[in-house]
């Protein structure tokens, strides 16, 4: 059997299908930076294997993670997505990602990709992290996960503080995290490629 990270869940397969093929593989399409920054918003304060398991439902109802569309949604449509189950039922965290499309719209102006943008802050690659054996090696966040924590912020982003980017960084693959004892640790992992 193979061994995996201790933050993993072994019994839910959606969670070891996560780990194994997405998490810390390095990012690079703007709509699926762009859904991992609603994802990670949204779980603020409760696990992700709640988020996980309401991410297809998240998917069709913010438009595909399409920053343009969720930037255009109207009141009404806010009020309906606070009356939906399958979502996390929480004002603040909805209307950041509606108010996040937007800031993510003026990033990709100025920067002409995301992408382009959060890469810069990493010079174009990963860090990799050693030594990672419990739950509790793992930082909540860093001097970069603050530095660019406070650039979001300055831009008008919201559900963007240090611990959240950080566990963003690791979604994306700015950070790679998997433990001594992981399967994947150490290795080059490759790009996620993901066609929207």
């Amino acid at each position: 059997m193979k061994k995996r990270c201790p933050w993993v869940n072994l019994k839910n397969p959606l969670y070891i299908e996560y780990h194994d093929n997405e998490w810390g593989r390095p990012v690079h399409d703007d709509r699926h930076l762009f859904e991992m920054m609603v994802l990670e918003g949204a779980q603020a304060g409760l696990s992700w294997e709640t988020v996980l398991k309401k991410r297809a439902h998240y998917k069709k109802c913010f438009a595909n993670f399409d920053p343009k569309k969720v930037a255009n949604f109207s009141t009404e449509k806010i009020e309906n997505l606070l009356k939906d189950p399958g979502l996390i039922r929480n004002r603040l965290k909805i209307n950041s990602a509606v108010s996040n499309a937007s800031c993510f719209l003026e990033v990709q102006k100025e920067f002409d990709s995301f992408d382009s943008y959060l890469w810069g802050f990493m010079n174009g690659k990963p860090l990799f992290t050693k030594d990672l054996k419990t739950w509790k090696d793992y930082p909540t966040d860093t001097d970069l996960s603050k530095k660019i924590s406070k650039d979001l912020k300055k831009r008008g982003f919201s559900f963007v503080g240090s611990t959240i980017i950080y566990a963003y960084m690791q979604a994306v693959g700015l950070m790679n995290d998997h433990s001594v004892d992981c399967y994947l640790y150490g290795k080059k992992i490759r790009s996620l490629s993901r066609k929207a």
